[in-house]
This record gives structure tokens, C-alpha cells and sequence, in this order.
């Protein structure tokens, strides 16, 4: 199964080096998902192609407008029918691990990137499915956190890592941080790697790693540990 992904943006030609590098790329060039960037500006029915516009009451900064987001979107969604339309958003529902499992299940998803102020609230009410947030912080657009997202589901699609055991140990899969890990060489300036790990015993190396997993979880990330 392809997963499509359709982005929504003003600035289209960013995600040119995210998506045209390492893992994303392999994806694309395997077949396995589709990325489309769609440029709102080019629904925009002003002359001068503007997308903004003040505030209704007043208040600092320019808000992107409802007319072109909505022609932008019904002109994608002649194409398919999306599993979600995803709104990339400080206060939307914080993305970890579990989102990104349930993300990566679907085939059509679509993601707007907002700008300025933000978007006209009914945007928000009316035309998409799911806010997401990367962080408690603002960052310029949405782009950047769509870029992240993106990235994050595009790597756990079976067939996208050459080994699809490899996404299954990351970080957060199990509610827990990942050991530690080394290569060779065994001994670099008197630093050694755990004797553990060269003995060759599957079962013992499984079970210090996963001791290593809960004590890094609790001395790094308690918030995770108490969940």
C-alpha cells in the first residue's frame, strides 16, 4: 500500500531538502509514499495573490484567510479521500510516538501549515480532522513541524528501513528511552564497551538492555517513567 501525503503550504519550496534526502527519499524513490506540495497562494482570488488579512477587532499580526485554504483543499480532495486533514498547530494534541504508529496505518493524509497569526478559526471548526503540536513553543509556520511529522510515520511504513525491526527498538516505542549502543572499536583511549554485549548471549545482552532502557528512562525522562 502507497501512503499520499498532500501538503498544504505558502512556501512549497521548503520541504525540498527535507523530502530529498536519506530515509524520506528512499521512500519515494521505492514507491511506498507519495508527497505532494500544494501552494495556497495559488487559490488566493486576489490579484496579488495575497492569502492574509487583519484581524476582525483588531491586534498585531495578519490572519491566513479561510477562501483560499478551502479552494486549495477541495481542489485535493478531488483526488482522494483523506483519512485525516491535519492542522499543524501550537495548542493542537502534543505528538509522540503513539501518534506517529497510528499516522503511519493510514493511506491519505493531508497537512495545512499555518502562518502569521494563525488561521481563521473556522478553518479550524469546519475543514480539518486533527490538530497537531511538535512542542510547547511557536515556530515561524508550520512547515518545520510538518517536515518533523512527516518524518516521523514515513520510517515506520513496512518496507521503508532495510531492516523494519530497526523502528520496532527506537526510543518511546515500548514508554521507554533506548539503551545505550557501540561499535567497534571495543576499546578506544582505555574506553571499553560493556563485556556484555561481546559475549554473544541474545537473551542476557535483551535483558541489560532493557535494564539500561528503564534506569536511562528514570534518571532522563521520569515524566515517561511515571506513566
Amino acid at each position: 500500500m502507497t501512503m499520499n501525503i498532500d501538503i498544504l503550504t505558502l512556501f512549497p519550496e521548503y520541504f525540498k531538502g527535507p523530502f530529498s534526502e536519506s530515509i524520506v527519499k528512499r521512500a519515494i524513490q521505492k514507491g511506498l509514499v507519495t508527497i505532494d506540495m500544494h501552494d495556497i497562494r495559488e487559490f488566493s482570488t486576489n490579484k496579488h495573490r495575497t492569502v492574509d488579512d487583519y484581524a476582525f477587532g483588531g491586534g498585531a499580526g495578519m490572519v491566513m484567510q479561510i477562501e483560499p485554504i478551502d479552494l486549495c483543499m477541495e481542489h485535493v480532495k478531488r483526488s482522494r479521500q483523506f483519512d485525516e486533514i491535519i492542522y499543524l498547530s501550537p495548542d493542537g494534541e502534543l505528538f509522540d510516538q503513539k501518534l506517529a504508529n497510528h499516522l503511519s496505518t493510514k493511506k491519505n493524509l493531508m497537512f495545512l501549515c499555518g502562518h502569521y497569526k494563525g488561521v481563521d478559526e473556522r478553518v479550524r471548526e469546519h475543514l480539518i480532522t486533527r490538530e497537531i503540536s511538535i512542542g510547547n513553543y511557536v515556530l515561524t509556520g508550520g512547515e518545520l513541524a510538518a517536515a518533523v511529522v512527516v518524518d516521523a510515520l514515513i520510517r515506520l511504513i513496512p518496507g521503508v528501513l532495510s531492516d523494519e525491526t530497526s523502528a520496532l527498538s527506537d526510543s518511546f516505542q515500548d514508554g521507554l528511552i533506548s539503551a545505550p549502543v557501540y561499535t567497534r572499536p571495543a576499546e578506544y583511549k582505555g574506553w571499553k564497551v560493556p563485556e556484555i554485549l561481546l559475549t554473544g548471549h541474545t537473551e542476557r545482552i535483551a535483558e541489560w538492555r532493557h535494564e539500561q532502557s528503564v534506569l536511562r528512562t528514570r534518571m532522563r525522562r521520569p515524566d515517561l517513567a511515571d506513566e
